[in-house]
């Protein structure tokens, strides 16, 4: 099971309102979607370079991931995402070789993908996400 590309590379923003205008005008990127993911209390804003999208991340709740990222590690990337064809089959095969996932199974995630999430603890220190479209 290989990644077919980088989908993209996930950034945690205080303030989409404030960071996007950085993407926009000085380097020329068009935001293309503004969009709530509720259960994982996050607005995101994405951008394409290219085959790559770049998702800016707000916090919706101080109890968000998103959230305790920023209060710990201040703003700045967060993790990388690979597009995968089979991401139950890609988290499966990552187990198998050792690696600790935080999700055992995909979930919905934003611009309707399936996601799933593994540790960096057992990535190199990056927080890697595997994601695909909905079958």
């Amino acid at each position: 099971m290989k990644p077919t590309h980088i989908e993209h590379i996930g950034i945690a923003v205080k303030s989409l309102n404030d960071s996007i205008p950085y993407y926009e005008e000085v380097l020329g990127l068009k935001c293309y979607s503004v969009e709530e993911v509720v259960d994982q209390k996050v607005k995101t804003a994405f951008f394409m370079v290219g085959q790559t999208k770049i998702e800016l991340l707000e916090a919706t709740s101080e109890e968000s991931p998103i959230a305790k990222f920023i209060e710990k590690k201040g703003e700045g990337i967060h993790h990388l995402a690979f597009a995968m064809e089979d991401v139950a089959e890609a988290l499966t095969h990552a187990e198998g070789k050792g690696i600790q996932l935080i999700d055992k199974q995909p979930r919905p995630g934003a611009e309707g993908l399936m996601i799933g999430f593994m540790h960096p603890k057992s990535t190199g220190g990056v927080l890697t996400e595997f994601c695909a479209k909905k079958k």
